[in-house]
């Protein structure tokens, strides 16, 4: 019965055989094929393998002949993704610190089914999941399903913001407050997630980490509020004025650098950055920054090659914000 069931589905067990086990670097033999089809328990024959790689081929498969003494055969060349590529995704689920780890973990093996064993286990022996820093927040596939769905929509959403307590565990905000906010992007940044909405309560665009969102719900008829302010809204300029994505007062300020730091003026603002030569040893630039602690500490990591110029107010600010750091440990 196994066997007459199986065998009308012989291309497709054909095809399973080849996505699975060939590469370049591991053709399987006609004998081979044979012996792998015999394992789901349909007969074949040399000649009516010959007969299926052609129909295979001929609806668009890439199947490759390596002619050889030894070590011939065919295998699936065409694959919707390369090796190098499929590492490169499995390097990027790993990095992204707003998948846990369990999730992390699921979507690699998923990624590995896009290749053949073989190569599977050489994106294996690159994954180090354990380690990292990873969100708790296991409904992360379906808070992003339902912000895009809402965004689609244009529906506005409602949730609980949590924070971490001293139990390490994630709760509730502000008592268990609801925020209601209309959705119109999510964005990556510092290896987090975030969601940038409009607060119809503050009137002003404001951002959330996406795995701190709670109890998520698309408030079906509600429609969005705030399309005028993203019409003239620059999502990635957004992003890089925000440092660590924390706010602050946006204001354009004065930074002279040691030239040396070029390149980290360039990461941080751009290459469309202006650059004006002050000497032979420093440059400054002129940038719209959201102004605080997180700015600040940005700023002081770098030492004494980059200095804060200007506006006035801001470097006032700069300077009690230091003062207040040395008097912890005077």
């Amino acid at each position: 019965m196994a066997k007459s069931a199986n065998q009308k589905l012989k291309l497709l067990y054909l095809l399973k055989i080849l996505t699975e086990q060939s590469d370049e670097e591991h053709c399987l033999s006609t004998q081979a094929l044979i012996d792998a089809l015999a394992g789901y328990g349909i007969k074949a024959e040399r000649k009516s393998i010959y007969d299926d790689i052609a129909q295979l081929t001929d609806f668009g498969y890439d199947i490759a002949l390596v002619k050889a003494r030894t070590g011939g055969g065919y295998y699936l060349a065409g694959r919707e993704f390369e090796l190098a590529e499929l590492k490169l995704l499995v390097e990027t689920v790993q990095a992204s610190r707003f998948l846990t780890a369990k999730k992390s973990r699921e979507l690699i093996s998923k990624i590995e089914k896009l290749a053949s064993k073989a190569q599977a286990g050489q994106l294996q022996r690159q994954v180090y999941v354990a380690n990292r820093i990873k969100t708790a927040n296991e409904s992360i596939y379906y808070i992003v399903d339902d912000i895009h769905r809402a965004i689609q929509r244009n529906e506005q959403i409602s949730f609980q913001y949590l924070e971490w307590n001293l139990d390490k565990a994630l709760v509730p905000r502000k008592g268990g407050k609801t925020y209601r906010v209309s959705p119109w992007a999510l964005t990556c940044k510092d290896e987090n997630y975030y969601l940038i909405a409009h607060d119809e309560e503050e009137e002003k665009i404001k951002h959330f980490r996406v795995d701190k969102l709670g109890y998520i719900k698309v408030l079906e008829g509600v429609k969005r509020q705030g399309a005028e302010l993203f019409e003239r809204f620059d999502i990635a300029d957004y992003a890089n004025k925000t440092f660590g994505m924390y706010g602050g007062r946006e204001e354009m300020i004065t930074l002279e650098f040691e030239n040396r730091l070029i390149g980290v003026v360039m990461d941080r603002f751009g290459k469309e950055v202006s650059i004006r030569r002050r000497d032979r040893e420093h440059f400054s630039v002129r940038v719209s920054v959201a102004v605080s602690g997180q700015f600040f500490g940005w700023l002081t990591g770098l030492g004494m090659g980059a200095k804060l110029a200007a506006p006035q107010e801001a470097v006032d600010e700069y300077r009690e914000y230091l003062r207040q750091v040395a008097e912890q440990y005077s």
